[in-house]
């Protein structure tokens, strides 16, 4: 609705701009306009009859009867240029010369004023007091022929007045404002000639105000207060709404009641009829009486308006709910009259038609319309009127934009008294609608089709189990014919002794907020109708349909898939029991020291079955010593296994000849570079039992750590050298050295290899530094016995793999205990210690 519709131009209305603010009516403007300017007549008469009275020596003219002071001649000529230049400002219409001189005329009068405050400021005579007429009437004034200085204060705010509402730029208050201070002025010496106070009328010992110049002040406040009635504070009092009429009614109260209570009071005064203090009691109380009345009376008022105001709003709120509800509906809505002249339409309506609403508002169907489309239209809103009942049909309209498929709803306003008044109109564009059900029904066709032609036999079934459609395979999978099992239970399609269990799957499936497709094939059975069982896959699904859920059951005879199965789990387990045997006849058992306790952990990753490159052995060399190697090979696996066996073979084979560590290694290395693409990490230890120390080699594997009885648990200082078969492709062979370090009794060392302490996303240094802590406090205070050895293995592997059963590497984890000495007996004499130090071949 376009904003001239929402609010049209009403007779005796102001425009748009006045009618956003506040009410008005424009005869209540003018009347106010001619109030103004009578009042500025009638003071611009008063003061060119002072003048007058100066001219032709007329005492009664420049002092009123009964009053001591004379109207000034310079007040006079002020008087009358002020009042003529309010007169033109209060005029509707203004054209250039009349705003010139009204601000000639208004200046004059300021400037009169002006003058005369700085002479009274200053002391000085400006020569302006008898610039016209020689004083010879002042009985008071100290000055001949000056102004008293309330006049002179009156009219240079009076003349500012003036000039501020000759332009319409500046706000109303500027010019209203200093009227209400002239108004004021005036007032003052009205009211002191009335209560015979002469202190109101002038100051000190200076000339007071003539008692027509008060007059004349009081029109020239009220003609600058009016000038302007539709802004300002003016505008206040003078909107057409129940605001203007309460205010008018509170500010003549406020005129009238005050000034006639005093003047009663002090006339009850005068006659002696009661004395000033009962007089002041009887002026609180009449003005308590008063305004008591005038504040219920506002209430009244107050009370109505916000009435009318709070039902306004709501109309207005509903026209707009309405509006826009019509507005932002897709359809297309109209109202016409019952001669089919369009009253209201929506934007749906003009998008349709491609005309805007105020082209098509007042017009008929065939003004706005195609022929035979307005045609149509009419017989259907006379075919409606005359059935009495609303209307509603499917059709087919051909419009400016094409053909659309359409539902028309007509029906009846009626009044109070149930004889119609317009028709209103709701055509939805379902062409879309019409398509879509078009589209479904072929749908509908493939969709059989697809069914049909499905290699498995599909059930549909709704949410509680009953089926409802079938295709032809379920006859050949269960030999029930598929009309037959329409209306029955799918659990009739399983065997009785399992039925419960099957029932407990689809009910649990249909349970879940937001079932996904599943496929089931472990456990399932069906039931063919020879009375015979078979397994079955079943691929479960659900959808939520108008008429509730509907689940999809595609089923699958697996007979023979599960014969496969079983014969392929019956291979790989017999490939499983092989390959634990390799690796467990070419791991062997590691030899058990009386003097030497040990425990070890080998898990193999879960990725092969139970084979990997991993290996450890322990060798006794001689009465005092015991060779220890932990070697790993790179990759899983069966050919991982077979390089193990034959390293573990080779180097049990060096340690027993006796060789160094570092002699050792150097033969593995030569023996691995044999070997296509393998790379080896391996440690070799030679633990001296009488004289307390480790001499050991490291080919590129991870740092062995001791726990000495008395400290916490560190790393073996070893140099670390290439991995076994690196040499065999660098330029210059790298020497493999090691080191003798002391190994006190009671010691434990801890051997293993990265599937231990390598994780993704961790630091193999930090698993190394858990690894040590964990071996300190699982043996803290404990010997390094074959028990306490054992539950320290078992803790390791917990800390580091958490999911053994998901581990991708394998791992080795070799721990050797020290005894004390009273542990082990008396130690045989032997050879010298040997020096401490590293050494390598030369």
């Amino acid at each position: 609705m376009t904003k001239e519709q929402q609010a049209p131009e009403l007779p005796n209305a102001l425009g748009a701009e006045q009618a956003a603010d506040l009410p008005y009516q424009q005869s209540a403007l003018d009347a106010a306009r001619v109030v103004a300017q009578v009042a500025a007549v009638v003071a611009a008469v008063l003061g060119a009859a002072g003048l007058s009275g100066w001219i032709l020596g007329i005492d009664v003219l420049r002092r009123a009867p009964g009053a001591d002071a004379t109207m000034n001649a310079n007040t006079t000529v002020a008087l009358l240029a002020l009042g003529f230049s309010l007169f033109l400002v209060a005029r509707r219409r203004l054209t250039l010369w009349m705003i010139t001189t009204a601000r000639a005329a208004a200046t004059l009068a300021a400037v009169t004023g002006g003058l005369t405050i700085v002479e009274y400021a200053t002391g000085a005579g400006l020569g302006i007091d008898e610039l016209l007429f020689k004083d010879d009437t002042a009985l008071v004034a100290t000055v001949p022929g000056r102004m008293a200085p309330n006049t002179a204060t009156a009219l240079l705010i009076g003349g500012v007045a003036a000039l501020c509402a000759s332009s319409s730029r500046l706000p109303a208050w500027t010019s209203q404002v200093p009227g209400l201070a002239v108004l004021t002025l005036g007032m003052l010496r009205l009211y002191g000639f009335a209560y015979a106070v002469p202190e109101l009328e002038r100051f000190g010992a200076y000339k007071g105000m003539a008692l027509y110049t008060g007059l004349a002040l009081v029109l020239l406040g009220m003609a600058a207060f009016l000038a302007r009635p539709d802004r300002g504070p003016a505008g206040l009092l003078m909107n057409a709404g129940t605001t203007g009429a309460l205010g008018r009614r509170l500010f003549a109260t406020v005129l009238v009641v005050p000034p006639l209570l005093g003047w009663l009071v002090l006339a009850g005064e005068d006659a002696a009829l009661f004395g000033t203090r009962l007089g002041t009691a009887l002026l609180v109380c009449g003005h308590v009486a008063v305004f008591t009345a005038v504040i219920f009376s506002a209430l009244v008022v107050g009370r109505r308006i916000e009435m009318e105001h709070a039902h306004a709003e709501w109309q207005v709120r509903q026209n707009e709910l309405l509006q826009a509800f019509i507005d932002h509906t897709p359809a297309v809505v109209f109202i016409k009259d019952l001669d089919g002249r369009f009253l209201a339409v929506n934007t749906t309506f003009e998008e349709s038609l491609g005309l805007s609403r105020e082209r098509v508002l007042g017009l008929r169907d065939r003004d706005v319309m195609p022929s035979d489309l307005a045609r149509q239209a009419r017989a259907a809103d006379l075919a409606m009127l005359a059935g009495g009942t609303p209307v509603q049909r499917e059709e087919l309209l051909v419009l400016p934009g094409g053909p659309r498929d359409v539902l028309t709803s007509l029906f009846s306003l009626t009044a109070s008294s149930g004889k119609p008044y317009a028709i209103c109109g709701v055509v939805t564009d379902v062409t879309e609608r019409v398509a879509a059900q078009r589209e479904v029904r072929r749908a509908n066709r493939r969709f059989l089709a697809l069914l049909e032609s499905a290699p498995d036999a599909t059930l549909i079934t709704d949410g509680h189990g009953t089926i409802a459609m079938a295709n032809a395979q379920v006859q050949r999978l269960f030999g029930h014919a598929p009309a037959d099992l329409v209306g029955t239970q799918v659990i009739d399609l399983v065997p009785v002794s399992r039925r419960r269990r099957h029932s407990a799957f689809l009910g649990a499936y249909l349970r879940q907020g937001d079932p996904k497709p599943i496929v089931l094939d472990r456990g399932l059975y069906g039931l063919h109708s020879d009375g015979s069982e078979f397994p079955v896959e079943v691929s479960l699904s659900s959808l939520q349909a108008d008429e509730g859920t509907l689940v999809f059951l595609s089923v699958r005879d697996i007979t023979e898939r599960r014969q496969a199965e079983a014969e392929r789990a019956e291979r790989y387990e017999e490939h499983r029991r092989i390959a634990y045997t390799l690796q467990h006849s070419l791991m062997g058992e590691p030899s058990r020291l009386p003097h030497l306790y040990s425990a070890h952990r080998y898990l193999a990753s879960v990725q092969d079955p139970g084979v990997g490159g991993d290996w450890f052995d322990v060798i006794p060399l001689d009465r005092d010593r015991t060779g220890i190697v932990v070697g790993d090979v790179m990759g899983r696996g069966l050919e991982a296994a077979a390089v193990m066996g034959q390293l573990r073979a080779a180097s049990h084979a060096l340690a027993r000849m006796g060789l160094p560590p570092s002699e050792l290694m150097t033969g593995l290395d030569a023996f691995v570079s044999d070997l296509a693409d393998q790379l080896v990490t391996c440690v070799y230890l030679v633990v001296h039992q009488r004289d307390h120390e480790a001499t050991l080699c490291s080919a590129g594997h991870l740092p062995v750590i001791v726990l000495p009885p008395d400290g916490p648990a560190r790393q073996l200082q070893v140099p670390v050298g290439v991995p076994l078969g690196v040499n065999d492709s660098c330029v210059s062979r790298v020497p493999f050295r090691q080191t003798t370090q002391p190994l006190p009794p009671g010691s434990t060392l801890a051997v293993y290899t990265d599937g231990l302490v390598e994780r993704p996303g961790t630091d193999i240094e930090a698993q190394i530094d858990i690894l040590a802590h964990t071996l300190e406090v699982a043996l803290k205070g404990a010997p390094p016995d074959p028990k306490s050895l054992d539950q320290a293995a078992d803790r390791l592997v917990r800390a580091l793999i958490p999911e053994t059963a998901k581990h991708d590497d394998d791992v080795t984890l070799l721990l050797i205990g020290l005894p004390e000495p009273d542990e082990t007996g008396s130690r045989s004499e032997g050879v010298s210690p040997r020096a401490r130090g590293v050494s390598g071949p030369q």
